[in-house]
């Protein structure tokens, strides 16, 4: 039977059935919900039409009201307001359902990039070894993170995990009924999550889709690419970060690392006990019973009794499983051997510990901490160690021990990092070594940074710590010089040793977020290019076995987009034996949130690993001339951002004209929005989410473009288009680079904030941003041959098209709340509960924007 193309697809199981679902919600038995759902649409048309007539914000709000109400009090617009933010948000968690309903049929999950397809491909180009040895060696790491993206709390994601189960099923009764309960149910957290609500919320997806999802995987790869044989290693790792990310979060404690540990522990083991308890129906055979019930019983007692204490060991309930199948396969003719192997599989990946906890602070930090340490008696550091040079401080430190105890200090931020290294420690002994062997520097920017770090753990009586030191590399500078920090770290004795005993491999972290906030978009993305090619060199030079771990979020802005095609880009001049990054908010739920998304894109990933070391290998690598066309256009778009950064309205723009002020009170993270904890805005302590987030709120996108169109427009001015046309046609780094970069212009509505063209104050700084985007635009789609945007992704076309379309009204009236505010703020007897009533809207409205985005902050 003939497929319909994948935009067809959607059009029938996505925006069909979200016209029809959506009309449910007028005939819900709730107050007046009737009435606004009949007067959302309506206003929605109103939007639509004003924004098309150049029309504010202002204008579209006040003639919806003189066209469709009655002289309504102030209190009633208010009210509405209020009342059609509630409906758009729930309009946007039906639109999520739907959309992962319908996954598996618009999504092929057994055509390109799938595990099948892997297997396939290398027995048709005759590859089946190279991709056994592919698959012993490779790793894929996710690593989730509680960065403050996701504004669903845990009852809603719960209605939607109900509810696209419901949607599957055509169960109208059933959907009914959970659109009912989401009309009823809080959108909104009184309170600030903590480390831990945050960890215990992100287990939830380690308990219910990753666990199933990455057993099966193991154990396909098993059965049919490595011929019966057990992977020799766990291809598929899990990262974690609540409760161990320390870096400008005040409320992660060693007492909330060893809580959340200790709670990751029981959650594998309770997921065992479940797989053990169906086991048990099914190994009824003599012999084999017995030992199914001890392992039940030991497991039960370990989770439900246990305060800690283990009545099976890892090892021991590895050996009875084997012993299990072999009993399986010799006596009772392999009967249910296949559910034996998923568990064994499982065994080898999730261990007792389920997900890698990664210990992360900033250097800043640390520098405050070794300050306290060189004045501790116990230290014996030298009087003039300050003075010293960064070299010399490198020699001193590698002789350094002692045994530094939390009490030895006074200051709660040393006792807190004495703690965390105390802690790692601890939870290896209790969960394994692969529980928590990371300890992650944020804005690292010297080798004496790491050189600190692992000095702590000498200082701390770890001589030989079973853990790795992992710098992050962020700023435009500091990728530059990654290479020379890394270099001065391998030839130091010291630090060689401490490799050798970590199997001589360097883990290196680089973040996409902050170094796109720092320099933009293209110099972001070509200076982690060019830093991991430098960084390879370097590690392959010194027989170092490098690994990338790369801070990425959502959007493009922030490395996201396109994600497994650009890891399918990278060249042999990059080391890639390894796939680790962030995922974090809603692309947490997004992209892994269901067991068909969550094997969809792991697969993908796994399959760009293989794009690259098994099936293309070299035909990635940039030329020379190709590589001087990326950086002359990184340069040209670096100073364009630069000018735009520094420009004296840039901070004010943010801080009056965007919902930046407002991302703190949403009570979506438990950590606060600046490093810094003063009140005045300053830019370096910014954090990359509410930047990246806020430009996304006034649908304007600028981390995601901003100075691609200058770059290009220097070549098409100079009469040297064809040097960027080639480097499209013939990089797929460069043209995926382009097309996360439609993505983002996808996203942007300059009609919604067109009226600030007219302010006195920041009338011209919006021009600089609205001719860039033009630029931009009509060059991307003169590069691409394309007449719109994304128009190579039709389904991903049409879907950011009816979400943009959803929140619209919600736009408005948020650019109408601000617009109010700072009306009244500039007024001479400023209304303080008129603005109040208008910034909660203001603060409302972020939910259903971002949500609806998905990958936007």
């Amino acid at each position: 039977m003939y497929t319909l193309p994948k935009i067809e697809r959607f059009e029938q199981n996505v925006a069909s059935k979200y016209n029809i679902y959506n009309s449910v919600f007028i005939t819900l038995p709730f107050d007046e919900i009737n009435n606004t759902g009949v007067l959302l649409p309506l206003f929605a048309e109103v939007c639509e039409n004003g924004f098309k007539n150049h029309n504010s914000p202002t204008e579209i709000f006040d003639t919806f009201v003189s066209k469709y109400l009655d002289h309504p009090t102030q209190h009633e617009k208010e009210t509405l307001m209020f009342r059609f933010i509630q409906y758009i948000e729930r309009q946007v968690v039906l639109f999520d359902a739907i959309e992962d309903a319908a996954f598996p049929v618009v999504n092929n999950l057994e055509g390109r990039g799938s595990l099948r397809d892997m297997k396939e491909n290398a027995e048709q180009k005759n590859k089946h070894e190279e991709l056994k040895e592919f698959l012993n060696s490779f790793k894929i790491r996710t690593v989730l993170t509680a960065h403050p993206t996701q504004f669903y709390p845990g009852s809603v994601l719960g209605i939607i995990t109900d509810l696209t189960e419901a949607i599957r099923l055509n169960d109208l009764n059933t959907i009914k009924q959970l659109l009912a309960q989401l009309g009823k149910t809080p959108f909104i957290k009184k309170e600030k999550p903590t480390p831990f609500d945050e960890a215990v919320s992100l287990i939830w997806y380690l308990e219910n889709v990753f666990y199933e999802t990455a057993g099966a995987m193991m154990q396909y790869i098993q059965k049919n690419i490595l011929n019966g044989e057990f992977p020799k290693n766990d291809i598929l790792n899990l990262g974690f970060w609540p409760g161990g990310d320390r870096d400008g979060n005040p409320f992660v404690t060693t007492e909330i690392t060893l809580k959340v540990a200790d709670r990751l522990r029981t959650s594998i083991l309770k997921s065992y006990y479940t797989d053990i308890r169906k086991l048990k129906r099914k190994l009824t055979f003599l012999g084999v019973d017995t030992i199914i019930a001890e392992i039940e019983n030991k497991l039960y007692r370990s989770v439900f009794y246990s305060q800690g204490e283990l009545f099976i060991s890892l090892e021991e309930l590895n050996q009875k499983l084997l012993e299990v199948k072999q009993l399986v396969t010799e006596k009772h003719q392999s009967l249910y051997i296949d559910e034996i192997d998923l568990l064994l599989n499982k065994l080898n990946l999730f261990g007792f510990h389920f997900a890698t906890l990664d210990i992360r602070q900033n250097s800043k930090i640390h520098k405050k901490v070794f300050d306290a340490i060189i004045t501790n008696k116990k230290s014996n550091f030298p009087e003039n160690y300050k003075s010293l040079t960064e070299n010399e401080k490198i020699q001193f430190l590698s002789g350094v021990s002692s045994n530094l105890e939390v009490n030895d200090f006074d200051d709660e931020i040393v006792k807190s990092t004495i703690g965390s290294i105390r802690a790692m420690k601890t939870i290896q002994e209790n969960n394994g070594e692969r529980a928590c062997n990371r300890y992650i520097i944020s804005n690292n920017e010297s080798a004496l940074h790491v050189f600190e770090t692992l000095s702590m753990f000498h200082l701390c009586g770890w001589q030989n710590p079973t853990v790795d030191i992992v710098p992050l590399f962020e700023s435009v500078d500091d990728l530059e010089k990654a290479d020379q920090v890394m270099e001065k770290l391998y030839i130091n004795p010291t630090y060689a040793k401490h490799l050798q005993l970590r199997g001589n491999e360097q883990t290196i972290m680089l973040g996409f977020s902050d170094g796109t906030k720092d320099g933009g978009y293209l110099m972001a993305n070509w200076g982690i290019y060019k830093a991991k090619e430098a960084l390879t060199a370097i590690s392959r030079k010194y027989d170092i076995k490098v690994v990338f771990f790369d801070g990425r979020g959502g959007p493009p802005a922030r490395g996201g987009g396109k994600t497994n095609k650009f890891y399918a880009s990278l060249g042999p001049t990059i080391e890639n034996q390894q796939i680790q990054l962030t995922v974090q908010g809603q692309t947490i739920s997004s992209n892994f949130g269901t067991l068909d998304s969550c094997r969809y894109n792991l697969e993908n990933l796994l399959s760009a690993g293989a794009s690259n070391q098994v099936f293309t290998k070299t035909e990635n690598e940039l030329t020379a001339e190709e590589k001087a066309v990326l950086q002359n256009l990184s340069e040209i778009s670096y100073q364009k951002y630069v000018d735009f950064k520094n420009h004296e309205m840039f901070v004010p723009y943010l801080e009056r004209m965007s919902t930046l002020n407002y991302y703190a009170k949403t009570n979506i993270g438990s950590r606060p929005s600046k490093r810094n904890a003063s009140d005045k805005l300053n830019f370096a302590d910014l954090r990359a989410i509410p930047f990246v987030g806020s430009w996304s709120q006034l649908k304007q996108n600028v981390p995601g473009f901003y100075g691609v169109g200058t770059a290009l427009k220097t070549y098409e001015e100079n009469n040297e288009w064809q040097k960027v046309s080639d480097l499209y046609n013939n990089s797929l780094f460069f043209k995926t680079l382009i097309e996360n970069s439609m993505m983002a212009l996808s996203k942007s509505f300059f009609p919604l904030t067109a009226y600030m063209k007219n302010d006195k104050e920041f009338g011209e700084f919006w021009q600089l941003i609205y001719t860039e985007f033009l630029e931009t635009k009509r060059l991307l789609l003169k590069l691409s041959g394309y007449k719109e945007l994304m128009e190579n992704y039709p389904d991903g076309k049409a879907s950011v098209e009816l979400r943009e379309k959803i929140v619209l009204p919600l736009l408005t009236i948020q650019q109408y709340a601000l617009l109010k505010i700072k009306e009244l703020k500039e007024s001479e007897n400023p209304d303080e509960k008129q603005i109040e009533v208008y910034e909660k809207i203001v603060t409302r409205s972020l939910f259903g924007n971002i949500n609806a985005s998905r990958n936007s902050a």
